[in-house]
This record gives structure tokens, sequence and C-alpha cells, in this order.
């Protein structure tokens, strides 16, 4: 850790990285050292830590924050107030917040280390490098070396839950109690029945949708007729398809999602007070407003990483190869066929004209191709230790979560030992970011003794 630290609004921040190894294979976290491995290829795992400034000197338990993704960085907090969770967790933890390989300043990847690598093959061998298994051993390496092997508290958002259950079935003993919000994977993992759910409600949230906005139907059955004809082009110069106007979907799941969506597809039409157009040949060549194309390109921007490795979060092991598993249920919906009305919307689900239409993508294609062929990955959850589990662990389950469907979260943790999970339809998949989830969680294990020992006596 860096000697200096600095002050944000109502938090001390100190910061470092250490190396970590590319490959894990046949080391063990906390016993390996950079020196002892001359011509082995090696990545830096960055964190910061921070506190409130009236607890900078106090023996404070650790919280290690899992950020969601995959592929993206720790946050980057604003203040002490702006994140719902951070405020809560301040009062009593220090939190440790790790860049996941490949994002923030963990050596991160984009389309320029895609092309630095040469061939297709050995972008791909890359790639597979920056998944859980790996991402975990990382983190297991940071609090054994940097945090004399204390045990930490996890907090896993969305992905984060992910890397949770696979910590817990391979280093348990490194945390002290975990907490997870919209984030438990089905075990055994299998990406095309998750698909079969998500597709599902998402044709049910694209009608809810649709219902509580009933112009908006028409007004983007207009948009996709007028997308229809190939020469819509995205700030930047990307095409704009229908497939990526069906995108739009993916914040149908958040907070506020409906009224976001609602309200970029106001602004899309240029021509006098921007109402529909008349039916008829002319409306097929209607003018797209510039604030809703650079809106829309927003919208559907991601981080570089998130789209390239998010089908791959679900292969575990020795697995059937993914062969493009969210296109594969596509296909079989014919609802979601781009020239059907209503026009559906799609959600947290990656396909192949990505990868071709989307210049940020485009390095990545040929690599992302090859791993869907791939069936053999890096071994993440262990069912019997997972059902021998004596960590704490404490999970929010959103009844209506649209990426990680509450029905396979609730049977993963039916045979997860020390498992509870609090079901609530009163938030979205990002409800943590409110101020009441992390509270909630936190009470409800504090209260069961979960966090006995966890604290100093105090008194």
């Amino acid at each position: 850790m860096t000697n200096q630290g600095y002050y944000l609004p109502g938090l001390y921040v100190r910061e470092g990285s250490i190396p970590v190894p590319l490959d894990w294979a046949g080391s063990e976290p906390g016993v390996w050292r950079a020196e002892d491995h001359s011509g082995q290829a090696v990545i830096r795992c960055f964190y910061r830590v921070v506190c409130a400034p009236e607890h900078i000197h106090d023996d404070l338990p650790l919280l290690v924050y899992l950020q969601g993704g995959p592929g993206s960085g720790a946050p980057r907090p604003l203040n002490a107030t702006a994140d719902g969770w951070m405020a809560e967790a301040l009062r009593n933890f220090r939190i440790v917040l790790p860049d996941q390989r490949g994002t923030g300043r963990s050596n991160a990847i984009d389309g320029s280390t895609m092309a630095s690598l040469g061939e297709p093959r050995a972008q791909a061998d890359y790639l597979k490098h920056f998944l859980a298994d790996s991402i975990i051993r990382d983190f297991e390496h940071l609090r054994r070396t940097v945090f004399a092997g204390r045990p930490w508290v996890t907090l896993g958002q969305s992905f984060g839950g992910f890397l949770t259950m696979a910590y817990l079935s391979n280093f348990p003993e490194g945390i002290a109690a975990a907490f997870t919000t919209g984030g438990v994977p089905h075990i055994p993992a299998d990406a095309y029945e998750l698909y079969s759910h998500t597709f599902t409600k998402m044709a049910q949230r694209s009608q809810i949708f649709y219902q509580r906005y009933p112009g908006d139907q028409d007004r983007v059955a207009a948009i996709a007729d007028r997308l229809a004809q190939g020469d819509v082009v995205l700030p930047g110069g990307d095409p704009l398809s229908v497939e990526r106007l069906q995108t739009l979907g993916a914040d149908l799941g958040k907070s506020g999602g409906f009224e976001r969506l609602h309200w970029l597809l106001d602004t899309a039409f240029l021509d006098g007070d921007g109402s529909l157009p008349a039916s008829g040949a002319s409306s097929s060549r209607a003018t797209l407003s510039q604030a809703f194309l650079e809106g829309l390109r927003a919208a559907t921007a991601v981080t570089p990483l998130y789209w390239p490795l998010q089908e791959f979060i679900y292969a575990d092991g020795d697995c059937e190869p993914l062969r493009w598993a969210a296109q594969r249920v596509r296909d079989a919906r014919p609802e979601f066929d781009t020239a059907a009305r209503p026009l559906m919307f799609t959600g947290e689900a990656i396909f192949p004209w990505m990868f071709e239409q989307e210049s940020a993508l485009r390095p990545f294609g040929p690599a992302v191709s090859l791993l869907m062929e791939e069936g053999s990955w890096g071994h993440l959850y262990d069912p019997d230790r997972l059902a021998d589990n004596q960590v704490p662990l404490q999970a929010a389950v959103y009844a209506d979560d649209l990426y990680v469907p509450s029905e396979l979260q609730l049977d993963t943790l039916s045979r997860v030992g020390h498992a509870h999970a609090w079901v609530t339809n009163e938030f979205e998949h990002d409800g943590l970011h409110g101020d009441r989830v992390f509270a909630h969680l936190y009470r409800l294990a504090l209260e069961r003794g979960d966090l006995e020992g966890l604290f100093p006596a105090r008194g």
C-alpha cells in the first residue's frame, strides 16, 4: 500500500497494487512471489482502502466489495454518502475496493490490448485468465499478503455474488461473513437455462413497459421501421440497427429504467413537435434527432470487457461449449424477431452481431468466437463444500430480478449451508445503491449472531 493517503468528502483513501500471476495454475495465493517466477507473465491487482476520517486509526473489520459486471472496475466514490451501501458500511468497516483484473487500474483491457496480442488464439487464451477463478485468487492473495491473512467480510453485488460463491467454494477460510445482493448464480451453471428464464422475463417486462406508456409501442415501431432502412449511423460511426435498439431493454431491470427509456424515446423524432410521424412511405424516412442518437449510444455503451466476458461467467469446469447461448434462445423465440410488433426489448445478453457492428467490440470478435467453442474452463463451484459451508451468508434476492432470476438464486441457496435469503419485491437489481438494502442485511446478520466476534468489545 502506498504511504500517502488523501481525502475525499467524508472519506480517507489509501491505495496500492500488488503483482499477481496472469495464470494461477500451479500457484497458491499468499505463497506465490513474482521474484521466484522469472519469465512468468505478471499483471497488477490495484486496490483502494477507504474509511471515514474519524476511523483512520481505529481497528475496524475489513469489508471487501466484489463489484458487479463482469469487466467493471471498483467504484470511484465521490463522497461518503453518494452510494447507499457505502454510507452504511463506513459506520463499522474499513472498505477494500479492488479493481478486478482487466478493469480499472488492474491491467485494464480494451480493443488496443487485443490488437497487441496478435492472433485470435492468443487473444482467446489471454481472456480466459480474466474470469472468476482468477479474480478470487487475486483477492485471496491480496488478503493474505497486504492484510496479514485477516478474514474479511465480502459484499458481492450481481456478478460479485458469483465471485462470492466461487470464493466460498475455494477459500472459505478467508471470509468471516458474506453478503450478496441480486447475485447468486445457479449451480450447476447453465447459460442456456439462464437465458431461457431471462428472455421470458424480458418479454413480460417489455409488455409492462408498453402498458405503462402505451404511446411508446407505436413510437418504437416507427423507430424500428426507420432503422430497417439500414442507413442510420450513431455518433462515432457505428451503424444503428434494430437489434441495437432492442438492447435498450437492458436498463428495464434497474431503478428508473422504465422512465429513462420513455424519455429517451420522447426525443426520437426531430420534425415539428417531435410527434410520431404519420404512417405511410414518408414515415420510413423520418429524421431521428441527434439527441436521441447520442442518448441511445450512451445508453447501450458499456465498459470494453463487459460484453466479451458476459456469457463466459456461466462456464464452469468441463462443460458443453456455450455456442452463443443467448442467441440460440433468441432464435427459438419469434417474438424477439426484429420484424415482430410490438418490438420486444432484449436484456443482459451478448449476440454475434455486436462484435460486427460495434467498433469498441470488433477487436474482441475473433477471440470471443473461439471461446464460444471452448469446453474446458476454470473450476468455480464446489457443491459439496457449499453444502457444508460454515460461513454465514446473507443474500438479498429480488423477486422480480431481470438479470439473475430469483427462482434460480433460491434453488442454489437451498443447497448452501448457513445461507439465509431475504426475498423482497421492493427493489430492482441495483437496490444495493439505495440506503436500505445493505442496512437491512447487516441488521439481519447482526441479530442472528453471524457477526459475533467481528468487532472488538466496547465499553
